[in-house]
């Protein structure tokens, strides 16, 4: 049908926008509780379960899982009732629990990351009532806390995705891309585990997660810029949250009246994971983008592993580490970086194909 021989559209807010908006907003809503209580625990130390920036986190998942549940719910309802389901809202509907639902893609990974969310939650309650609160981020129930927001993340992705041929699909993926890859440096704290004597796991970590999603959004839009957009969102909730972290744990710490502890540099502790680089790896993508895939993926896993020790020297003091195992971990950098590349290419393929959004979009 020829849409130009159509009146104009009375809807003031496209379809599919408010659903995407809220799962959306969640994880930004998670991601900032993330960098708060991260913050707070290296400032302040002593907090309980319901502290603050915990309820950040757990508002996040509820908003984002709320929003899910409804938008399935309805896509259920309509199905059941032989009507026309637009894709355009979280993708195609698929069964789910042999078919008594049908869920949108997109609205079932991200709803399925909210479930696990509540899951990781009632073990966390119950390790810390067995062991007492965690010294460090990286104990199992908080890894899998953080891997089931990761989901929820990779389905904002999805949900945007499909909308790509029109202004707000395309603006959702670059800032829900960007939230997924900033959550992803604290996941990567998990490869702290592994034992790698003669490199650092979670540089090469950090540039396999930076690589992956900076070429999974440039494929998914199938446009120049995409890579360099997705960069440049890093950065800005990168120089937000390095405002915010330390800022936020001060006043919350004065409102509780415990003090902050002597040590307490003012550091903001996620912000730093960020790679300061990620533009420059960003633009070096876009430039490189006539080679092979793997090429830039190699050349941006490199740079990142190398610069990772110059972040930390500008930022705390000390020696510049030159010895075997940064030049190992720059090569290994490169080589999972060259994967993630190959990887980043397919997911965003995969994305494009979510739905066929540019047939079935709605002005």
């Amino acid at each position: 049908m020829d849409i130009t021989a159509v009146a104009p559209s009375t809807r003031t807010v496209p379809k599919g926008l408010v659903p995407a908006g809220l799962v959306l907003g969640g994880t930004l809503l998670s991601l900032v509780g993330l960098t708060w209580d991260i913050q707070w625990h290296s400032d302040v130390g002593p907090d309980t379960f319901f502290t603050l920036p915990h309820l950040f986190l757990y508002a996040g998942s509820a908003v984002s899982g709320l929003a899910s549940l409804v938008v399935v719910l309805m896509t259920t309802a309509d199905t059941k009732r032989a009507k026309d389901v637009d894709p355009i809202v979280g993708g195609r509907a698929v069964g789910v629990f042999g078919r008594t639902f049908a869920a949108p893609v997109g609205y079932l990974i991200s709803g399925t990351g909210a479930a696990l969310f509540l899951v990781y939650g009632l073990w966390d309650q119950w390790w810390h009532g067995l062991y007492g609160f965690d010294a460090v981020i990286d104990s199992p129930p908080h890894i899998g806390l953080l891997l089931s927001i990761s989901i929820t993340m990779v389905g904002a992705v999805m949900v945007f995705a499909v909308a790509r041929e029109q202004r707000w699909g395309v603006y959702g993926v670059i800032a829900a891309s960007a939230a997924l890859l900033v959550f992803s440096m604290v996941t990567s704290l998990g490869l702290r585990a592994v034992p790698a004597a003669f490199a650092n796991p979670v540089s090469v970590g950090t540039a396999f997660f930076s690589v992956m999603i900076l070429f999974t959004a440039a494929h998914a839009l199938n446009r120049r810029g995409g890579a360099l957009a997705v960069g440049v969102s890093v950065a800005v909730l990168q120089a937000v949250f390095w405002w915010f972290s330390p800022w936020a744990a001060k006043v919350y710490a004065d409102a509780t009246g415990l003090p902050l502890r002597d040590y307490a540099d003012g550091i903001p502790g996620l912000p730093n994971m960020i790679p300061m680089c990620l533009v420059f790896v960003a633009v070096a993508v876009e430039l490189l983008h006539r080679l092979p895939v793997w090429i830039p993926g190699a050349v941006g896993g490199a740079v990142i592993a190398a610069l990772v020790p110059v972040q930390r020297v500008l930022v705390h003091g000390g020696s510049f580490p030159v010895n075997a195992r940064y030049l190992t971990t720059i090569v290994l950098a490169a080589a999972f970086g060259a994967l993630a590349a190959m990887l980043g290419r397919r997911f965003g393929h995969m994305l494009r194909h979510l739905a066929p959004a540019k047939e079935n979009s709605h002005a």
